[in-house]
């Protein structure tokens, strides 16, 4: 399978707020026949660069898109049968659905549209200008100034002030703090905080705190394809190896170890010499990391 060339620079200071990665792909040769987009924190925005994209959930037939927008989800979602080869890939935080789309992120929860039937025309324009310019810096660029043009003139209201801080606090401890403990936190029942945080956000703080732990166990491995599975249930707060791998088959669809071999060392071994970032802001090496990490956890 040949490997993923990235690009990638920081994210412009307006937008931090809500972007988290810009990247660049593309497949020197043929796409991989699967690859899984496995759930992480973020919604995915991605941008074709030539031909559609093909996307499934499992056990659902593949459909095609020139500019999606995937939201939260749980299990991950298969890009196969599709002929696409490059593209620019976005990583949103959650407060970007209110203020690029007008929506919270729950009603994308689970489910990936044509960004065309959310932003409009937009969409269609930054597609169309992407596809004709002749650097990834000048991608990168066309897409920033898109954004910063057409973030939502009216955003939808923000959300309570306790769901932030729930959110937050579970990306901080990488889901490691208890639902009860959150609650508590926000002055809420726990039923009650359950409801609003799924209402808004698509997924349960039980299931996102899950997501954000394997979010956590998927980067590990990347950057150590041989460690240890015993050792890293026992890093992530896993009850032993038997459970780190329940949970990698019932969120990736297989095993740590077949993702490992199919997806990880494949890209590792085929990735071209001195693929990395083109930047117009300050760099540092951890970019390369957060493209290749990005491939893994996003599309979307």
């Amino acid at each position: 399978m040949a490997g993923f060339e990235f690009h990638s620079r920081r994210v412009h200071p307006a937008l931090r707020p809500y972007v988290a990665e810009v990247t660049g792909y593309a497949y020197p040769g043929q796409p991989p026949a699967l690859h899984r987009g496995l759930p992480s924190q973020y919604l995915t925005l991605v941008i074709t660069l030539d031909e559609p994209l093909g996307l499934a959930w499992p056990g659902a037939p593949v459909t095609t898109y020139g500019t999606v927008v995937g939201g939260l989800h749980s299990t991950a979602v298969h890009i196969s049968q599709s002929p696409n080869r490059s593209g620019i890939q976005l990583a949103l935080r959650p407060a970007a659905a209110r203020a690029l789309l007008g929506l919270p992120p729950g009603e994308l929860a689970s489910m990936v549209v044509e960004l065309d039937d959310v932003l409009g025309s937009p969409a269609r324009a930054i597609s169309e200008r992407l596809r004709a310019a002749p650097t990834w810096v000048d991608r990168f660029d066309i897409v920033e100034r898109v954004l910063l043009e057409h973030w939502a003139d009216e955003p939808a209201p923000a959300p309570r002030a306790e769901l932030g801080w729930a959110w937050r606090r579970l990306r901080e401890t990488a889901g490691a703090v208890s639902v009860e403990e959150l609650a508590t936190e926000v002055g809420w029942s726990r039923r009650h905080l359950t409801d609003r945080f799924t209402i808004e956000f698509g997924l349960g703080p039980k299931v996102a705190g899950r997501v954000m732990r394997f979010e956590q166990a998927v980067g590990r491995l990347r950057r150590d394809p041989k460690l240890r599975l015993a050792d890293l249930s026992a890093e992530l707060g896993y009850a032993d190896q038997a459970h780190l791998t329940r949970e990698w088959n019932t969120i990736a669809g297989c095993s740590p170890r077949q993702w490992v071999a199919e997806e990880v060392f494949p890209n590792v071994q085929d990735q071209p010499a001195g693929a990395g970032a083109e930047s117009g802001y300050e760099h540092d090496n951890r970019e390369e990391d957060r493209g290749r990490r990005l491939a893994d956890a996003r599309l979307p």
